[in-house]
């Protein structure tokens, strides 16, 4: 008697774990389903909202951005490149596009102008969206804080802003090192890549650090320099010239009155020359001179 209710105990037992394991193994499946369909869907929808052409940065993206003030977007906008909350540009170019511009490669003729990053603070960030050039600054030799008060307006129905900040930038020094540094960090990363060293990299690479792509920096002057000194640009070049693929003398502020430059052709001729000979004087590296001047120069103001 014993042995039977022994037996049968054990029976009821088996058939226990039995149906626990039976029954476990269908809520293990829709676990597993469960977990690969959200990572599925979470990796495409991660590779949708960091694809530039979404349709969420145009429906979603810029329209919550335009209830802020214009300024504090800009800012909103800089904040999130360096954050690397921002969209990336994952096709390649099309052939179609590629052009030379002194003697270098682009993927594509379309370039950042200054006035966006300031302050390069976001460069490799705005070459991810696509950008075959971006354009930083307008740098000065010293930190301003520009123009007081409101200073970015929006033209609502033109898809475009006027701009009154007055040259706002951390200076040279600061943004200097910013450049440097990123600019040393991506050759010392190619160099391991690569098996090159450094200074084999360095004579050999674009300054931005990229085989397609150039890196432009725009040198303005401060509002505390007299209007017909170049001696500010001349500093720039000395400077931040070693680091860029060009480099922009800024003589057209039209918020900021004391560029003589712009309105007078023998202090724009002394300008001129005295970045040429700064530039020249370069020991190993010459970056192209760009003059940025007035929209408003008329054809005679031009030809002179």
């Amino acid at each position: 008697m014993f042995r039977i209710g022994a037996r049968v105990a054990g029976n009821r037992a088996l058939l226990s774990r039995t149906f626990v394991t039976k029954a476990q193994a269908p809520s293990k499946l829709r676990n597993i389903a469960w977990a690969t369909t959200g990572l599925v869907v979470g990796g495409l929808g991660y590779l949708y909202a960091t694809d530039v052409s979404a349709g969420l940065h145009k429906y979603v993206s810029t329209p919550l951005m335009r209830l802020m003030d214009a300024e504090q977007s800009h800012n909103l906008s800089i904040w999130a490149l360096k954050n690397g909350i921002t969209p990336v540009d994952r096709r390649a170019d099309d052939p179609i596009l590629e052009v030379e511009l002194w003697g270098k490669k682009l993927s594509n003729p379309v370039g950042l102008a200054a006035g966006f990053d300031k302050n390069a603070e976001a460069i490799d960030p705005l070459f991810g969206l696509g950008f075959g050039v971006v354009e930083v600054g307008s740098i000065t030799p010293l930190a301003q804080e520009g123009n007081a008060g409101t200073r970015l307006f929006r033209i609502e129905g033109s898809g475009a802003v006027v701009n009154r900040m007055g040259l706002n930038n951390d200076g040279v020094a600061v943004c200097g090192e910013r450049i440097r540094s990123r600019f040393w960090r991506l050759l010392a990363s190619q160099s391991k890549k690569q098996g090159e060293t450094v200074a084999t990299l360095t004579a050999s690479v674009n300054k931005s650090a990229r085989p397609d792509r150039l890196l432009g920096v725009n040198l303005g002057k401060n509002k505390a320099s007299s209007g017909d000194s170049f001696a500010d640009y001349v500093y720039g070049v000395q400077q931040l010239g070693p680091y860029a693929d060009y480099v922009v003398i800024n003589v057209s502020c039209p918020n900021v009155k004391n560029i003589d430059a712009s309105k007078n052709v023998q202090v724009l001729e002394q300008t001129i020359r005295g970045v040429m000979e700064a530039r020249n004087k370069m020991p190993d590296y010459h970056p192209p001179v760009v003059i940025k001047i007035g929209p408003d120069n008329d054809m005679d103001q031009l030809r002179v």
